[in-house]
């Protein structure tokens, strides 16, 4: 490879929420951190050169996009994605998650429903009970190690809960599913029918392994355009979290007006000048690296997978579709969510996400972050198989 992803790289005492935070959350000051999603690798070199001038230019004033940050995003899901977008759809904002957050503000009011389907991402719940909606679940269903959708249990809650907006993650983080285009026309078509809209989380499109294919929510049918806010970030595939940028795009102009109204609201307008050319570095010169790091991860979770089968059975691997994090059923140690987050903190001394933090039905699973040197891969799976083993 022309890239080195074996490099370990110490990101200790660089404020990295990742590794420098273990003791104020809660953890011991020596365990091994795979739970936050980001990535243990250096970003391409475009991106590093760009960011590079920036800095050395020493002034950081006020900064907005031109046509070539729009023409760089929009070729790269045109290209990817057969996905046209237009420039008057775009919003940028410092997050996905501030963008739901700003969404959920714009279109519904206090007490309105909205739902998602659990286990999911925790930040979706927290900003729905935040601000003081109702959060509705329908939760995924466990099929023989493979997670499919309830669709009657997704339209009687939308009847019956009166839901004004879905939030759907697309990959689906935790549990991998790359959604096919008759689930996502089948839940697109009922929230057609019922009037909701929808947000479509696609900030992991970029990662889909070999035989699965990412659809864009509004490639499915343009009518889903209408009550659809695509959010988009190079965050996830180029390692870019914390530069903050994120694109929004809402076809809809009624939509998109009422999401810019709240944005003024809150007093958010420009994101900052080195995510921006950050963002557009990526796309323009970043493919490559891409290229390189999905064989690698690729490679990682061919190597979790034989190590859980050879030398701890006991927990399986529910296989990604998509994403870098995979989702471990531990159920079979049969240790209450108590016993099996100590199990994992204090005697195998890792730092996971809990799969209970995704919503009661991730109780008994834990999510992995396999964007690593594989040396660190191994090094936590070699600590969960001892933590394991002494299990009386």
């Amino acid at each position: 490879m022309k890239y080195n992803f074996d490099e370990i790289i110490d990101r200790r005492n660089s404020d990295c929420l990742k590794y420098d935070f273990a003791v104020e959350r809660g953890k011991p000051e020596d365990v091994l951190p795979l739970w936050v999603a980001d990535m243990d690798f250096r970003t391409a070199p475009g991106i590093i050169e760009r960011a590079v001038a920036d800095a050395r230019f020493g002034i950081y004033g006020y900064t907005e996009s031109k046509d070539d940050y729009f023409q760089a995003i929009a070729a790269w899901y045109e290209n990817y994605f057969d996905w046209k977008v237009e420039k008057k759809w775009l919003v940028k904002t410092p997050g996905i998650v501030f963008a739901i957050g700003i969404a959920i503000q714009a279109l519904t009011k206090e007490g309105d429903a909205v739902m998602i389907q659990q286990p999911v991402y925790y930040p979706f719940s927290e900003v729905i009970k935040d601000n003081n909606r109702t959060l509705v679940n329908n939760a995924l269903v466990l099929k023989d190690g493979h997670y499919e959708i309830d669709f009657e249990d997704f339209e009687e809650k939308i009847i019956q809960n009166n839901v004004k907006i879905f939030v759907l993650c697309s990959p689906h983080n935790p549990v991998g599913r790359v959604w096919t285009v008759d689930e996502l026309r089948r839940m697109g078509e009922i929230c057609l029918k019922h009037d909701v809209k929808v947000i479509s989380d696609e900030i992991h499109s970029d990662f889909v392994y070999e035989g699965r294919k990412h659809y864009v929510f509004t490639t499915v049918d343009s009518a889903f355009e209408d009550i659809s806010i695509i959010c988009t970030a190079p965050s996830k595939t180029f390692n870019l979290a914390g530069l903050q940028v994120s694109n929004i795009f809402i076809p809809n102009v009624q939509m998109r007006k009422a999401f810019l109204r709240q944005m003024s609201a809150v007093g958010y307008s420009q994101v900052n000048m080195i995510g921006l050319h950050a963002c557009r570095a990526a796309y323009e010169t970043g493919r490559e690296w891409l290229e390189e790091l999905k064989i690698y991860l690729k490679g990682n979770l061919d190597y979790a997978r034989a190590y859980l089968e050879e030398n701890l059975p006991q927990i399986k691997l529910i296989e990604p579709e998509g994403t870098y994090l995979i989702w471990l059923d531990c159920r079979a140690l049969e240790l209450p969510e108590e016993k099996l987050e100590h199990l994992i903190v204090h005697e195998a001394k890792l730092w996971l996400d809990s799969g209970a933090i995704f919503g009661e039905v991730g109780e008994g699973f834990e999510r992995i972050n396999i964007a690593c040197p594989r040396a660190v891969l191994k090094e936590a799976l070699e600590r969960l198989h001892r933590a394991v083993s002494e299990l009386k």
